[in-house]
């Protein structure tokens, strides 16, 4: 294990390392789409979907840290979170909260590789994110982005019918406030643990992917007991208990572990946007896994288009230093 991590540490101030691991991990982000579309078309109410995956990830990780790091280890990520409950609970509720809940109502009015498309606008949201962080962009950057931004309004306007502008609303709107949600909810993370760097505080627990995973769920904890009263949600099936669990550990724990470490490894303003951008492969993965096992109708020539824009600006991004 330790000759594997050595061996890692020799491309982490790669573009193509972050880029590959950010690949890897929108495959796994793919789960989400799909799983969830296929609860939808099952009849499964939406704010289950989101819940039962809140919980999931934190009895999974809680498991997990007692099992491989101690209880020790595990009392210090707890000792974490009450430290810093605001902080925890306002980075959990933005980026995980309301994030997943939005992606999980948009799956009952929009096929999961629409979903996947749309929350590519997530790139252009991040590029306002790191703005409102101080950070400054090329213009270049902002250039592509606009490009990958018409892509994602083509997919849009190829699957739905304009005449029923509510279900456009409604499929579009959720996941279009979800792609801000997402990268303001990591970049908190990402701000908290430089200024720790910069004041000589221990990074011991904020340093470790998942425990931020842990940590951002936990801290999201609020929101669902909130959401819980104001929806109408009935009860679960034992089939979405199943699915569920099966999106907690491919997408709530492995993808965004991985999503998470690659974010980490980024020293500069183009490599956030980089591995911001890799989330565009959740397109091309999320449209051929439906079409194998959702049965889902290939898209037409705009919504090809679309994806082909979209998938050109994450390249064009590949190669800006």
């Amino acid at each position: 294990m330790n000759k594997l991590k050595l061996f890692l540490q020799r491309f982490e101030n790669s573009s193509y390392y972050i880029f590959l691991i950010g690949i890897i991990a929108a495959l796994f982000f793919t789960a989400t789409f799909l799983i969830n579309r296929a609860i939808s078309l099952d009849g499964g109410h939406w704010f289950w979907s989101a819940f039962l995956r809140f919980l999931f990830t934190i009895i999974f990780l809680a498991v997990g840290f007692i099992s491989f790091k101690g209880f020790s280890y595990f009392k210090l990520v707890i000792d974490e979170y009450i430290k810093n409950f605001v902080f925890w609970t306002t980075a959990g509720t933005i980026g995980f909260g309301f994030f997943y809940s939005l992606i999980c109502y948009a799956s009952y009015y929009s096929p999961a590789w629409v979903i996947a498309t749309t929350f590519q606008f997530t790139i252009i949201a991040s590029l306002f994110v790191l703005l409102f962080f101080g950070k400054k962009l090329s213009k270049s950057v902002w250039a592509i982005t606009a490009m990958i931004f018409i892509g994602v309004t083509l997919v849009n306007i190829s699957h739905f019918d304009m005449s029923n502008i509510d279900l456009l609303l409604l499929g579009f709107v959720p996941v279009l406030i979800a792609s801000f949600s997402f990268p303001v909810g990591n970049q908190m993370v990402w701000e908290e643990k430089e200024k720790r760097i910069k004041n000589n505080c221990d990074i011991l627990i904020i340093k470790n992917s998942f425990a931020k995973i842990f940590l951002l769920t936990l801290g999201s904890a609020p929101f669902w007991i909130f959401l819980y009263f104001s929806t109408d949600s009935g009860i679960p099936t034992y089939d979405q208990y199943i699915n569920v669990a099966l999106i907690t550990i491919l997408s709530g724990i492995i993808a965004t572990s991985l999503f998470l470490y690659a974010r980490s490894l980024c020293n500069t303003n183009n490599k956030l946007v980089l591995i911001d951008s890799t989330q565009s492969g959740d397109v091309f993965f999320a449209l051929i896994g439906e079409i194998i096992f959702l049965n889902a109708v290939f898209p037409n020539a705009l919504g090809i288009v679309g994806i082909l824009i979209t998938i050109l600006g994450l390249f064009l991004l590949v190669k800006i230093k």
